[in-house]
């Protein structure tokens, strides 16, 4: 009888959660078969569009409508819907080359960074790099800002030409390296010849030197060694401003830097001499210029 009791007990639990369930569906003349039916529809309404449909239509916004941002987000389409496809390879190098023509640095550095970081074999892997670079690169500021950007293109350069020596792309990176080299030998120059007016000649000549050790084969070198002269002479130290004037016109005789130079020290009665001892004359000698 007990165990009669705890049978009968179970049971109406039983009875009584599916008169719950059932109370819970509306009554709305349906049965609970096309209710269930309906629950369990996969849904029908969103259809993928065939990969290679979603890139072309990529390359028409790119390349007929000039629309490179609507272009982005069809091949990013094609990333999405399709990853495991070729398209989606393809795609994905697309939408960083779309980026960079429309100004999204971000986006595409971001979307060329994937293609390398997934694709690093293919042949494309140098285009890829070099898109990250010229992102950076593109965003350089003027010489009167910070030039954190400058360093970060340079090293994504060098990354080029590093990884891809034989690139086509590699030659492009080498001539954007001197470019920004030049940039920031300029902004060196600039705050070297703030401290000039300054007159603070020791902060002057520690901006000056860094060009001459540093940056020696950019165009800004020439003033350098002329501003070095300049300051010696100032302060004193002769000696130094005569390898400064020497060497400026050794390695650039016919900059117009080295006439000034020459005239500046000539008229302290001395003559433009080098002292091959002198850290001048040992940064040049360093990469051969001396």
């Amino acid at each position: 009888m007990l165990e009669y009791r705890k049978l009968s007990g179970a049971t109406r639990q039983l009875r009584l959660v599916g008169a719950l369930i059932l109370l819970a569906i509306p009554l709305s003349g349906c049965g609970t078969g096309a209710l269930w039916d309906k629950f369990m529809a996969k849904d029908e309404t969103f259809v993928d569009e065939p990969a290679d449909k979603l890139y072309n239509e990529g390359l028409y916004n790119l390349n007929e409508k000039k629309d490179p941002k609507a272009a982005s987000k069809k091949f990013e389409e094609v990333d999405r819907e399709h990853p495991y496809s070729d398209w989606a390879r393809k795609s994905l190098l697309m939408s960083a080359y779309a980026y960079y023509q429309a100004g999204d640095y971000d986006n595409c550095i971001g979307s060329a960074t994937r293609y390398v970081t997934l694709h690093p074999g293919s042949a494309d892997a140098a285009y890829a790099q070099y898109l990250i670079a010229a992102s950076h690169y593109d965003q350089i500021p003027d010489i009167s800002r910070d030039q954190n950007r400058t360093e970060k293109a340079i090293a994504a350069l060098e990354e080029v030409v590093r990884k891809y020596p034989t690139s086509e792309y590699s030659v492009s990176a080498k001539a954007k390296i001197h470019a920004a080299r030049d940039q920031l030998a300029g902004k060196e120059m600039d705050i070297g010849r703030y401290y000039m007016e300054k007159r603070d000649y020791t902060a002057a000549i520690n901006r000056f030197k860094t060009i001459v050790t540093q940056y020696q084969t950019t165009r800004e070198v020439e003033e350098a060694l002329f501003r070095l002269t300049e300051a010696y002479m100032t302060i004193g130290i002769v000696g130094e401003a005569q390898t400064a004037a020497a060497v400026l016109g050794h390695n650039f005789p016919d900059s117009r830097w080295y006439q000034d130079a020459y005239n500046l020290v000539r008229s302290g009665g001395v003559e433009p001499t080098e002292n091959q001892g002198s850290w001048i004359s040992r940064a040049f000698k360093k990469v051969g210029l001396g």
